[in-house]
């Protein structure tokens, strides 16, 4: 029993530690939200701000000489503090003095706490830390955990120059231990100091019992309206008028009670816990691999984007490339066509030699296909045009309309409740039901539909409904309902990404005889028939 003693206070570390400096709790403050915080750390928190005198200590005890700027301890230094977001909304004005506050304001504004454990501001009140109780319990649960484990090892003098010697007494007055040279320099023979009794060294002085914060007082009562313990004088005052105020001793053994019970529900419920555990580490398991399979297939599509991209790049280069080969083609022959038109090239030289032939016959059977060549290059010369255009316009690409799907590329969402449409669901010796998904709505690859009979006799347990899986389109008829009885159905749809929500509930009254329909909360109207011809769109 000890030894599984010994292991729950092990266990139990990191309930002890303050949410600010991440140390075991030292004079802890219970704030307005039920979470506590070491005193240091809240006057550290304000003090950050600039404020001063921001409610005084809430112990109310004598100044600890340990406690003096000198011998502070390093801890301090390292605390992590609320982010300065959360800062800038501490408050405006307050108890104490600090820049702003006005003097005898008629309407002080409360100070407001950045509590680092649920992440809101908390309201102090008008005092401030003054107004606050300290959690002795926690404490005593603190000392209790560092005596279980010894954390820190020997208790060390709070008063000694650094490296600190063991303590060997403490002193109750003045909230610190000592060595022994310590102890003799801060309790001098001849001053009242000298009267303190020593103690055993230990790591929290607290006092008898917890005091008001307000009038000093022992606290008696607890006030159910503002959940909070009161002294004597709270109770009378206006603060609490109206209030339902009891005993701290009915508090206390109600609270015990209730908490005796929760507790020994969980104690005697170890193996469900553990199951729930064992459930919950193969839900991370699953989710490990889950996750992982998940990533796989979405690279392995994005890769498949990539390559259809890939292939598609390679086929608009291809058609450019063609384009541009031809053009160069045109070009090039152009270019030799008008380099034969220059003086001493193999054109014009050939066409001079030909003028100088005095044979008549000979001449014209040589320069009539020479002039014809002559003549199509004059031409061109005197209409002169680029063979091919150098602009490739036409091979511009418009992404617009991909880009802005590639840019809303996201997960498949489940489809939205469908709405089921009044006035082509009836019912008849058939029920049919019709729906259609909102505007906006993910696709649905199918839908299951749900129904069951209200009037039907009581049964233990739950409603039981029955089930239409796997519905293709967005209707669907029922067959064979009983007459005369009032059904609800309901309907849903499902993709790849999972089930949708429900539809909202239809109610139908299949009639007691032929030719007749009722919906519930209406008359009885008479139907033809006709519903039939929308056999053939059914799935």
């Amino acid at each position: 029993m000890a030894a599984k003693r010994g292991t729950s206070m092990k266990n139990m570390e990191k309930e002890l530690l303050c949410p600010v400096c991440q140390e075991m709790y030292k004079q802890p403050l219970v704030l307005p939200c039920t979470h506590n915080v070491c005193q240091a750390c809240a006057r550290e928190v304000l003090g950050q701000q600039g404020y001063i005198g921001h409610g005084g200590d809430p112990s109310s005890e004598p100044t600890s000489p340990a406690s003096t700027p000198s011998t502070r301890s390093p801890r301090l230094s390292r605390r992590t503090l609320p982010k300065p977001d959360r800062l800038d909304r501490l408050l405006k004005s307050g108890f104490g003095t600090y820049p702003g506050r006005k003097r005898g304001a008629l309407h002080p504004q409360v100070i407001m706490f950045p509590c680092p454990a649920c992440q809101g501001d908390v309201e102090l009140g008008e005092r401030g830390l003054a107004g606050l109780f300290r959690n002795l319990t926690l404490e005593r649960v603190v000392e209790r955990y560092r005596q279980s484990v010894s954390v820190g090892g020997a208790i060390l003098c709070q008063l000694c120059k650094p490296p600190p010697l063991e303590a060997t007494k403490g002193c109750t007055e003045c909230r610190a231990t000592f060595c022994n040279e310590c102890f003799k320099l801060f309790h001098p023979w001849g001053t009242q100091k000298a009267q303190h009794e020593p103690t055993l060294p230990t790591l929290s002085f607290r006092p008898k019992g917890l005091m008001c914060p307000d009038h000093k007082e022992e606290v008696t009562h607890y006030c159910k309206t503002c959940q909070r313990l009161v002294c004597q004088l709270c109770r009378v005052r206006r603060t609490h008028g109206g209030h339902k105020i009891t005993p701290v001793l009915s508090a206390y053994q109600a609270l015990k009670d209730k908490l005796t019970k929760s507790l020994t529900y969980i104690l005697g419920n170890q193996d469900t816990v553990q199951t729930q555990i064992c459930e919950l580490e193969e839900t991370v398991r699953h989710t490990e691999v889950s996750g992982q399979q998940a990533k796989e297939e979405v690279s392995q599509l994005v890769r498949g984007l990539g390559a259809v991209l890939e292939e598609k790049r390679a086929s608009l280069l291809q058609a450019i490339e063609e384009c541009q080969q031809e053009r160069l083609a045109r070009l090039s022959a152009q270019i030799q066509e008008h380099r034969s038109l220059l003086d001493g090239s193999g054109l014009v030289g050939y066409a001079q030699e030909v003028l100088k032939e005095t044979d008549q016959p000979c001449f014209v059977q040589a320069a009539k296909q020479l002039h014809s060549r002559i003549a199509r290059a004059t031409e061109a010369l005197q209409t002169f045009r680029p063979a091919a255009s150098s602009s490739f316009r036409h091979c511009q690409l418009d992404v617009g309309r991909e880009m802005k799907m590639l840019t809303e590329l996201s997960f498949l969402q489940v489809p939205e409740a469908p709405v089921i449409d009044t006035q082509r669901t009836f019912a008849y010796d058939q029920i049919f039901l019709c729906w259609r998904l909102p505007p906006h709505s993910p696709p649905a690859w199918h839908y299951t539909i749900e129904f069951r009979r209200t009037d039907a006799p009581a049964q233990p347990g739950p409603a039981r409904w029955q089930r239409r899986e796997e519905v293709r389109g967005t209707s669907a008829l029922l067959e064979n309902p009983d007459t005369g009885s009032v059904y609800v159905l309901r309907v849903r749809g499902c993709n790849k990404a999972g089930y949708g929500e429900y539809s909202e509930d239809v109610h139908l009254h299949t009639p007691p005889a032929p030719g007749m329909i009722r919906t519930a909360g209406t008359t009885v109207v008479p139907r033809m028939p006709q519903w039939r011809h929308l056999r053939p769109s059914l799935s």
